[in-house]
């Protein structure tokens, strides 16, 4: 109960600050950036999502590699798109995306709970890291093109930065010694440690796939990068690598509050970084709406996916049920 009053409470502060934003910057010019994009330019931009979207199951693929499992690329895409349909519409369920994806794992491919919830917590760790990366990029490249953001800008995005920072830092740390983070938390519970010792395996510096995996990370990055530059460049605009930089790092720190789809969130730090680079503000809230729209499209894919997989699953749990019943 109390994480639905949470959804619903962040989606209505959402909801808020995205009319606030679109009232300020005014509906008109909206509409009209938005009548710059159509036919086979949101073609182009709806490929670029997708071209993201597999980028991001490859690299699922390849961390499962690496831990000695194999499975097949858009079967595994199945469970890929459900978990982004939850991280996407319910951020504020905090890893409810990844717990979905280990247990599909577990019912559907057989996959021990402990190398499963492994790949996905490592696919998130290099996704936090990779964005961090970009993020500091993004905000240097902006001070050097234009200044310092504004008091309010820093205290709420910075913050939540500073925590993926902070946290990720002692990940590392903890993990290059080989000192267990969980057992600070709990004590006498053995299946969070074989996670953690899965993880810890695979970000082994002397092994390859950890280096792999960074490199589609950072590969998935540069398409989110292209599709920045590809979309302002459709609205009429144009922009260089590091305001494309820029935009895609102020794109991340929006993703970091959980609101779900990053509504409104999303439209004040574009409206901020767009106007600062120069363009007007109808193009901030275009470019975050087509953006989002594009995902929304994977995301209701990933829903259908979560029905279907879920089916599948809570069938295979009544059938084990029922022989174990018969057996006896």
């Amino acid at each position: 109960m109390k994480k639905v009053f949470l959804f619903f409470l962040s989606l209505l502060v959402g909801i808020a600050l995205f009319l606030w934003v679109l009232q300020t910057i005014g509906w008109e010019e909206v509409r009209n950036a938005l009548n710059v994009f159509t036919g086979w330019k949101g073609i182009i931009v709806l490929f670029m999502t997708f071209l993201v979207m597999l980028a991001g199951n490859w690299k699922w693929k390849e961390i499962l590699k690496g831990q000695g499992i194999n499975i097949g690329f858009f079967e595994l895409f199945k469970s890929y798109l459900a978990g982004f349909a939850l991280m996407f519409l319910f951020p504020i369920v905090f890893w409810g995306g990844e717990f979905f994806r280990g247990y599909a794992l577990k019912e559907k491919n057989s996959i021990p709970w402990s190398k499963g919830m492994a790949s996905v917590a490592i696919d998130r760790i290099l996704e936090w890291t990779t964005n961090l990366v970009i993020i500091v990029i993004g905000v240097f490249s902006f001070i050097f093109l234009i200044d310092f953001p504004p008091s309010q800008l820093v205290a709420i995005f910075g913050s939540a930065f500073a925590l993926f920072a902070i946290g990720l830092s002692i990940f590392y740390f903890k993990c290059l010694r080989k000192e267990s983070i969980i057992g600070f938390f709990l004590r006498g519970h053995k299946q969070p440690f074989d996670v953690e010792k899965e993880i810890f395996d695979f970000f082994d510096p002397k092994k390859k796939p950890i280096w792999k995996a960074f490199a589609i990370s950072f590969l998935r990055a540069g398409l989110m990068h292209l599709r920045v530059w590809i979309l302002v460049l459709f609205l009429g605009k144009s922009f260089g690598p590091l305001q494309s930089l820029s935009v895609l790092g102020f794109s991340y720190m929006a993703a970091m509050i959980p609101i779900p789809t990053s509504l409104g969130s999303h439209e004040a730090v574009q409206t901020f970084a767009f106007n600062s680079l120069g363009l007007s503000s109808g193009v901030a809230a275009a470019f975050t709406m087509i953006v989002r729209g594009t995902e929304m499209v994977f995301a209701l894919i990933g829903v259908l996916m979560l029905f279907r997989l879920g089916a599948a699953i809570i069938k295979n749990i009544l059938l084990s049920k029922i022989n174990k019943i018969a057996k006896t």
